[in-house]
């Protein structure tokens, strides 16, 4: 019997103030989907993350629509929608830490979490 796949994460990126996919966003889904059906994933975490512009608020709903387009992507790739979980943190869990009113590019993003 061949060994589990390790738990790995995957790390969507997207333009400014945009939840649809980029050509690399959706390589990066593809490669994931893929790892996903390596060892039939029991539980796949998708968190939407925003960077700092726009309200607080505003960044919830904007995260959460990233995670969203993500997962409905990975389901897209044949990833099965009962193990994916979504959830959108705003600008709460910043990947480089700035400012309010920061546009920054690394902090746009969707993890996806993959766990066998």
């Amino acid at each position: 019997m061949a060994p589990k796949p390790a738990a790995r994460q995957f790390v969507v990126y997207f333009d400014w103030d945009r939840s649809d996919l980029t050509t690399e966003a959706q390589s990066v889904i593809a490669q994931a989907a893929a790892y996903s059906k390596t060892g039939a994933a029991t539980r796949i975490l998708v968190v939407g993350h925003a960077d700092t512009s726009g309200s607080a608020a505003y960044n919830i709903g904007l995260s959460n629509r990233r995670a969203r387009t993500t997962a409905d992507a990975l389901v897209a790739q044949g990833v099965a929608g009962g193990v994916i979980s979504l959830d959108g943190k705003g600008e709460t869990q910043l990947a480089r830490a700035t400012a309010d009113g920061v546009r920054e590019p690394l902090n746009r993003r969707a993890t996806i979490d993959i766990n066998f």
